[in-house]
């Protein structure tokens, strides 16, 4: 053994012999491994609901479309009513899925008071959800527009196109400025309730 591998294993074993044992190494490893199943289940669970989704989608689809002459027929109100369905799927699925992402963002914020976060991020959802159903019955149809036709037609598939997209722009421009406004409301929330414990009582001050 050359004197420079004698002098890395003398490094190796002081290293090792300095390095203590974490006493829930052993418990974080399992809960690690329990997670990770979890989170498989959770991605099969996910794959069957998407796939009861798309095939309930495509019965649907397949029971209310009609064939004449080589052309694809729909009712106007069919296709108004599963545009408003996927409207209350999207405000329902994508908001929670956004807050799920952001807890730790919002943790981080409200550290200081997390009762008062998680109080003021429930009534922001409460308004979210609000804003949301609201953008849904503003655009719901109850009488074909000028210019629909009995059966569904490229102007009725542009106004339906614009309802879908215009709920996922409420959606993201709500979130984005909730990620703008949450460190303001925290640092606030934090400095006044700073200033009330550096605040003398009342009768003190008499």
């Amino acid at each position: 053994m050359t004197s420079l591998e004698a002098r890395l294993r003398e490094a190796l074993v002081e290293s090792g012999a300095r390095a203590t044992e974490s006493p829930d190494l052993f418990a974080r490893v399992e809960s690690s491994i329990a997670d990770d199943r979890v989170l498989r289940r959770q991605h099969v669970a996910l794959r069957g609901v998407l796939a009861c989704v798309v095939g309930a989608v495509l019965a649907v689809l397949a029971a209310v479309v009609d064939r004449r002459e080589g052309e694809v027929l729909m009712a106007w109100w069919i296709l108004e009513v599963l545009t408003t369905a996927l409207l209350v799927a999207i405000a329902c699925w994508l908001g929670p899925l956004i807050k799920r992402f952001g807890r730790s963002y919002a943790a981080d914020v409200f550290r200081a008071n997390p009762r008062t976060g998680k109080s003021f991020v429930m009534l922001t959802d409460v308004a979210y959800y609000l804003i949301f159903f609201a953008y849904i019955l503003f655009t719901v149809t109850y009488a074909p527009r000028d210019g629909w036709a009995d059966t569904v037609g490229a102007p009725q598939l542009q106004f339906e196109t614009a309802r879908v997209a215009g709920i996922m722009l409420i959606i993201g421009v709500l979130h984005g400025v909730n990620l703008l406004a949450l460190p303001v409301m925290g640092r606030l929330l934090t400095l006044n309730r700073q200033l009330d414990e550096l605040t003398p009582p009342a009768d003190h001050v008499a």
